[in-house]
C-alpha cells in the first residue's frame, strides 16, 4: 500500500534540478515532422487523459466515446486510465474507470461491440523488478537518473523504478510514445507542474513524438480542455522549443 500512496505524488515530487538530467539529444526533425499532426485516435488520447486528470467526468464521457469511435481499443483506454493514477491520483483513476465501464455498457445496449484489443503480457515470475524498472527508466529518458531528490528521499526512487517504470511501463499493450502522449496531456491539464511537463515534453520527443505533434497537443488542450491550461502549456512548450533551437547539442 505504501508504494501506491507514494506513487500518487509522482507528478508533484520531481524537481527542475533532478529532471534537468533528462534533456535528451533528439535526432533532427524534418519540416514534415515539424508540421505533423496527431491522428484522430491520438487526439482522443489527449482529451481522455486531460479530462481524466481534471476529474471532469461529463467531458471525459464524451472523449471516451470519441476515442472508441476513432478506433482505440478497450484495452488501450483502460491502460491509459490506469497509468495516469501515478500522475493524477487514485481517486481520479477510479472515477475515470467507472465512467469508462458505464460508457461501454451504454454502447453495448446500442449494439456497439467495441474491440477489446491486446491485453498486457505477464512478466516472468523471476523478474528483478528493480533492475527491470531501472533499465526501462534509462531507456525511456535516454540516460540514467540519479542524485538530487532521489538521494533526499530514496524511497521514491525505489517506488518509481519498481512500480512506475517496472510494473506500469513494463506492460506491453501500449508503446512508450503513446504513454508519454497520455502523460503530457494529463500534466498539461493539471496546472502547477510546469517542471514535470517540461521534462515529459523532452521525454516524449526522445520516444518519437514530433514537434508538430506536440504543438497539436497543446492546441487541443487550449481549444478543447481550457484556455488557461492551454496558455500555460503553450508557454512551457514554446520556451522549451526556443531553448532546444539555441542549443547545438540538441540538433
Amino acid at each position: 500500500m505504501k508504494i501506491f500512496l507514494v506513487l500518487g505524488l509522482f507528478a508533484s515530487c520531481l524537481s527542475n534540478d533532478l529532471w534537468a538530467q533528462s534533456s535528451m539529444k533528439p535526432t533532427n526533425q524534418s519540416a514534415t515532422q515539424t508540421s505533423q499532426k496527431l491522428s484522430a485516435s491520438q487526439q482522443a488520447i489527449v482529451t481522455v487523459s486531460a479530462f481524466m486528470a481534471q476529474g471532469n467526468i461529463p467531458q471525459l464521457t464524451k472523449a471516451l466515446n470519441t476515442g472508441l469511435d476513432a478506433g482505440l481499443t478497450i484495452s488501450e483506454i483502460k491502460e491509459i486510465l490506469v497509468q495516469l493514477y501515478a500522475y493524477a491520483g487514485f481517486p481520479r483513476s477510479l472515477n475515470a474507470l467507472q465512467a469508462f465501464s458505464d460508457v461501454l455498457k451504454e454502447r453495448k445496449q446500442r449494439g456497439i461491440n467495441d474491440p477489446v484489443g491486446k491485453e498486457p503480457s505477464l512478466l516472468p515470475a523471476d523478474t528483478n523488478r528493480r533492475q527491470f524498472g531501472t533499465d526501462n527508466q534509462t531507456k525511456l529518458i535516454g540516460m540514467p537518473i540519479k542524485g538530487g531528490l532521489f538521494e533526499f528521499a530514496p524511497a521514491i526512487d525505489q517506488f518509481l523504478k519498481e512500480h512506475l517504470f517496472g510494473d506500469i511501463f513494463g506492460r506491453d499493450n501500449l508503446d512508450w510514445k503513446t504513454r508519454e502522449l497520455a502523460t503530457i496531456s494529463a500534466l498539461a491539464s493539471l496546472g502547477g507542474v510546469d517542471s514535470q511537463l517540461r521534462s515529459h515534453l523532452n521525454i516524449g520527443m526522445h520516444n518519437g513524438l514530433t514537434e508538430g505533434e506536440l504543438t497539436h497537443l497543446v492546441a487541443i488542450i487550449q481549444t478543447s480542455v481550457g484556455e488557461k491550461e492551454g496558455a500555460a502549456a503553450s508557454q512551457v512548450w514554446q520556451a522549451l522549443r526556443k531553448e532546444r533551437a539555441g542549443n547545438p547539442s540538441t540538433k
